[in-house]
């Protein structure tokens, strides 16, 4: 059972699997802190000091808190602002996501379309080596028409 479990733990699929998981989420850290402290902040900058964050709803009438944190507190909340803030992150990193993948898919792209390298001399000579005996033999190379 152990040898079974340690095969199926060192296939690739999973350690590569697993190494996504961990990158992914130490990008989702570095996505998080970009929208946080930089694109947030200019955000805010260019809306004159729009704080999303603290928009909310009071659902009592016991709720009299000017932030969200305190009004939490006091009662129950509808924090469309935090909301708000969560669905502009998720903008972003959608679009830094969208803008991430179609780079990789142009490298690619021009990846596959990259000419294959010529034939090693090597290769020159075993292809004139296999002709010959093919046209000595009466038939034609294979791979030829």
């Amino acid at each position: 059972m152990l040898k079974q479990f340690r095969e199926f733990a060192v296939k690739g699929n999973v350690v590569d699997l697993a190494v996504g998981v961990i990158i992914g989420a130490a990008f989702g850290n570095i996505v998080a802190s970009l929208v946080a402290d930089i694109f947030m902040p200019l955000i805010g900058a260019i809306t004159g000091g729009l704080d999303f964050s603290n928009y909310f709803v009071p659902l009592s009438s016991s709720v009299t808190a000017d932030n969200l944190e305190d009004a939490k507190k006091q009662g129950a909340v509808i924090a469309y602002g935090h909301f708000i803030t969560l669905g502009i992150n998720f903008m972003i990193v959608a679009g830094i996501l969208f803008f991430l993948v179609r780079a990789i898919n142009t490298l690619k792209v021009e990846e596959a379309n990259k000419p294959a390298p010529p034939p090693t001399r090597t290769e020159v000579l075993l292809e004139e080596i296999r002709n010959l005996l093919a046209a000595k033999a009466g038939s034609a190379p294979r791979g030829e028409p």
